[in-house]
């Protein structure tokens, strides 16, 4: 088994493949909502210093040149968000899996 040193130093990200159809969405936004400042933000700290995933990361800088933001400016904006009370789904969309993993607790059995 001879891996190469550049093959070994390239990680997959166990989220990459989901997290690739998001960041294709917020490259098709020309005026992102605070939704998509949010997931872009949050993505950009998920991958930074990622051995891998090279395009995603690529993509994820196109999507704030796109939008006229430095990453400076894009966490200030979504600091501010957060400050004045964001939270995400709030606008009615729950599809978004920005936080949490999705699992229903009002599904689950609850001790009587």
């Amino acid at each position: 088994m001879d891996a190469s040193p550049e093959a070994s130093a390239q990680q997959a990200h166990p989220l990459e493949t989901s997290d690739r159809d998001l960041v294709d969405g917020l490259l098709a936004a020309t005026t992102p909502s605070d939704d998509q400042l949010v997931d872009a933000a949050r993505l950009l700290i998920r991958y930074d210093g990622f051995p891998g995933a090279v395009a995603l990361k690529a993509d994820l800088e196109k999507v704030i040149k796109l939008w006229k933001l430095s990453r400076d400016q894009l966490n200030a904006r979504v600091q501010q968000l957060w400050a004045a009370g964001y939270r995400p789904g709030q606008g009615g969309s729950l599809e978004s899996p920005a936080v949490g993993s999705g699992f229903d607790a009002s599904d689950s059995e609850s001790p009587a």
